[in-house]
């Protein structure tokens, strides 16, 4: 790993990572909420049991694979596409169009990825909303994946396979910080996006590792803020884009 990313800068990073909900956009959108929601009506419907044994069983299978789907499909051989297709079907529009981050993401030198364990589509979505559509390179997806989520170690590796980013060299942005402890190892520079807004995040964090743990680097709770500083200044920039 080299000195600059040991100490936690930016200057050496040349790919930017980026987790999609909860990361790009806020949680005070709470959009992953209608997701949630969604994820218990069709369990509830493909279970065959009331809402709360739904989400019971949503809860317990994301904790333990990353992914509610990772559990159905492990344990109920479920097909992905139908129940992806479902729970996005959401309402965006009150995803404003976020300035500050499309200016800061603009600055960034190098490529800009979003790695998610949604769908392209769903990505897609989010990043028009945004207004971010034109500085985001490529989406690293769960079909991309093959359905195996973060935080398996092979999901990282066929995204580094796919994206061919050198890890020394980049940073990866996550809501949720155990999905960082396998960027870390890698060499990332790592920053974990905090929100009370975000329950699932919290939870997470809570049981499996937060802020505090030595593969999160930065935190931060407005990426967008973020970003600005790591750009607003002529000496950042210099760095940055040395």
């Amino acid at each position: 790993m080299s000195a600059a990313a040991r100490q936690g800068g930016f200057a050496h990073v040349r790919h930017w990572v980026f987790d999609l909900d909860n990361t790009l956009y806020s949680a005070r959108y709470r959009l992953f909420d209608q997701i949630d929601e969604r994820m218990g009506a069709w369990l509830a419907g493909f279970l065959g049991v009331g809402r709360a044994e739904a989400r019971r069983v949503q809860k317990d299978y994301f904790h333990h694979y990353g992914t509610t789907l990772r559990g159905l499909m492990k344990h109920h051989g479920v097909q992905p596409k139908s129940f992806l297709d479902y729970v996005h079907d959401i309402d965006y529009s009150h995803i404003a169009p976020d300035p500050v981050l499309e200016a800061a993401l603009g600055r960034l030198p190098g490529c800009k990825w979003i790695f998610t364990n949604g769908t392209k589509e769903h990505a897609r979505a989010v990043m028009e909303q945004l207004g971010v559509s034109g500085h985001i390179d490529a989406v690293f997806d769960i079909v991309d994946a093959g359905y195996l989520p973060k935080p398996f170690a092979e999901t990282y590796a066929a995204f580094i396979a796919k994206s061919r980013i050198d890890p020394a060299r980049a940073a990866m942005f996550e809501d949720i910080a155990r999905n960082l402890k396998e960027p870390h190892q890698m060499g990332m520079t790592t920053v974990l996006v905090e929100h009370p807004d975000n329950i699932d995040g919290c939870c997470a964090n809570a049981r499996h590792g937060d802020s505090k743990a030595e593969y999160v680097h930065h935190v931060t709770d407005d990426l967008g803020q973020f970003l600005r500083a790591l750009t607003s200044t002529k000496k950042n920039e210099e760095e940055l884009h040395s």
